[in-house]
C-alpha cells in the first residue's frame, strides 16, 4: 500500500535529464520510477561484461556480471536480481544480500512493506528467500510461490514424494503438498496450484487436486468437504478467516466460501474474485454467457458486458466503486461501475482511484504514445513513457510521471487543472 502522506505534493515540476546516459554507457535498459516520483532508474551496461544501476544519473557503488528485474519497492528502495561470480542474489539499493545461490528468479514484493522474496536453487534443491533468509527444508521440486501482503510469510508448493518420471502409480498417489516459510503440510495431492496466505500470515490456502478427477480448495492442509470439477485461485477474507473460490459444478461456476455456495447464481466462467479493503463486498470477472465478460458485484453482474475480455479489476479505497479494464476488438475500454469511457485506447491500464472514489485515472497508449487519462478527459501531454498516476492523501491532486525527449518529468497537477 502506498502512503504518500510525505510526498512532495506542492505543485510544481522537477526534471531529470537522461539523454547522456546512452552516451555514458553501452546501452540503457527499460527506466523505472520511484512510487514518489523522486527517482528514476536504470539498468545500464558499464562494460564488455558488466552492468550496474542508475538512479537519476548516479550509479551503485559495484557493478555486477548480470542484472534483472529492477523494481522500486514500497519503502522507495531500488531492487534487483544480480549476478557475481555465477551465484545470483538480490541487491537492495546496490548492497547485496549476504547469501548466494545458484540461481534465484520470481521476485515477490510486499504491498506493505519493503521486503523481498525470491525463488531460489541451491545445489539442484529449491527454496524461497525473504529478505536474503532462506528457508530452514530444502525440496527437489517446487512451484506457484507467494508471498504474504504484510510481507512476513512465505509459500510454495513442494514435491515431497520422490517419484520417477515412469512411476505412475505414485504420481496417481499424490506427490506435492503445499509450504508454509518451508514447513510442508501433511497431506499430498495429486497437484498443488495457485496459493494465497492470510492476511495475517497466519494460514495458507491452495488449489488441489485429490485425484485425476477431483478437485476442491485446501486450507492449512485441510480440505474441503466437497469436489469439484475445477477450481480457481482461493482469497481470504481481509479480516476474517474465511476462504472464497470459485469453483465448476454441473458445467458451471459458482463462488463458494468455505465449501458452500456464496453467490445464489453461477456462469459460464467465474474468476479472478477480490474482497472491497473492510471485506463487506466481492467482485469478480464472470461470463454471463459465451463470450461476454463482465463484473459481478456480490453476485449482481454489470448490465453491459463485453466480447473479448474484462481484466485488472479494482474497488476504490472506501470500497464503494469498482473499476476494469475491457477489450472488444482493438479497443480498450477504462469502466467504472458498469460504465465505460467514452474514449476508447489502443491500450490502459489498471485504474487508479482517488482516496473518497470521486476521480478515476488511468494509464494510456493511444497511437504509439502514453499519457493519463482523469474521468475521461485526456491528459494534455503524449509522451515517450508513462507510469500510474497517483492521488494525493487528499484526492484533491494527481502526480504524474513521465519521459518526453529525453528527460523525466515529476509533475503536481491539482484536480480541477489537469486537462489545462
Amino acid at each position: 500500500m502506498i502512503d504518500g502522506r510525505h510526498w512532495d505534493w506542492e505543485t510544481g515540476q522537477k526534471k531529470i535529464p537522461m539523454a547522456d546516459w546512452r552516451d555514458r554507457f553501452g546501452w540503457v535498459e527499460e527506466p523505472y520510477a520511484s512510487q514518489d516520483g523522486e527517482k528514476v532508474a536504470a539498468i545500464v551496461n558499464t562494460g564488455e561484461e558488466t552492468f550496474n544501476v542508475c538512479v537519476n544519473g548516479d550509479t551503485w557503488e559495484t557493478d555486477f556480471d548480470k542484472i534483472w528485474h529492477l523494481r522500486f519497492l514500497s519503502d522507495g528502495c531500488l531492487a534487483a536480481l544480480v549476478s557475481e561470480q555465477g551465484e545470483w542474489t538480490v541487491a537492495i539499493d546496490g548492497t547485496s544480500w549476504e547469501n548466494m545461490f545458484g540461481y534465484v528468479w520470481n521476485p515477490l514484493y510486499s504491498r506493505n512493506s519493503g521486503s523481498v522474496a525470491v525463488a531460489a536453487q541451491q545445489d539442484m534443491r529449491y527454496c524461497m528467500v525473504l529478505d536474503g533468509k532462506p528457508w530452514d527444508e530444502t525440496y527437489a521440486n517446487m512451484t506457484y510461490f507467494t508471498l504474504s501482503d504484510c510481507g512476513t510469510k512465505t509459500a510454495g508448493a513442494v514435491q515431497v514424494v520422490a517419484a520417477d518420471s515412469g512411476e505412475i502409480h505414485k504420481f496417481k498417489q499424490g506427490t506435492f503438498t503445499a509450504a508454509l516459510q518451508g514447513k510442508a503440510w501433511d497431506t499430498t495431492f495429486v497437484n498443488v496450484w495457485n496459493l494465497t496466505i492470510s492476511p495475517d500470515g497466519e494460514h495458507l490456502a491452495a488449489e488441489v487436486r485429490q485425484s485425476l478427477y477431483d478437485y476442491t480448495i485446501a486450507v492449512d492442509g485441510l480440505t474441503w468437504d466437497r469436489t469439484y470439477t475445477c477450481v480457481w485461485e482461493p482469497v481470504f477474507h481481509p479480516k476474517k478467516n474465511h476462504v472464497v473460490a470459485p469453483v465448476r459444478v454441473g458445467g458451471h461456476w459458482m463462488l463458494a466460501q468455505d465449501g458452500e455456495p456464496l453467490w445464489d447464481r453461477s456462469f459460464v466462467q467465474l474468476w479472478h474474485q477480490m474482497f472491497s479493503p473492510d471485506g463487506d463486498r466481492i467482485a469478480a470477472v464472470v461470463a454471463p454467457k459465451y463470450g461476454r465478460w463482465t463484473v459481478a458485484i456480490d453476485g449482481l453482474p454489470w448490465k453491459r458486458s463485453f466480447r473479448d475480455m474484462v481484466t485488472d479489476v479494482v474497488f476504490s479505497p472506501n470500497g464503494k466503486q469498482v473499476g476494469a479494464l475491457a477489450k472488444e476488438g482493438r479497443n480498450w475500454y477504462v469502466v467504472t461501475d458498469g460504465t465505460p469511457w467514452s474514449n476508447t485506447f489502443d491500450m490502459a491500464w489498471q485504474p487508479v482511484f482517488s482516496p473518497d472514489g470521486e476521480h478515476v485515472a488511468a494509464k494510456i497508449e493511444k497511437n504509439g504514445k502514453f499519457s493519463v487519462a482523469l474521468n475521461d478527459q485526456l491528459g494534455s501531454y503524449m509522451c515517450d513513457a508513462a507510469w500510474d498516476p497517483v492521488f494525493s492523501p487528499e484526492g484533491d491532486k494527481i502526480l504524474l510521471r513521465f519521459i518526453e525527449d529525453g528527460t523525466y518529468y515529476r509533475r503536481v497537477v491539482p484536480v480541477g487543472e489537469f486537462a489545462r
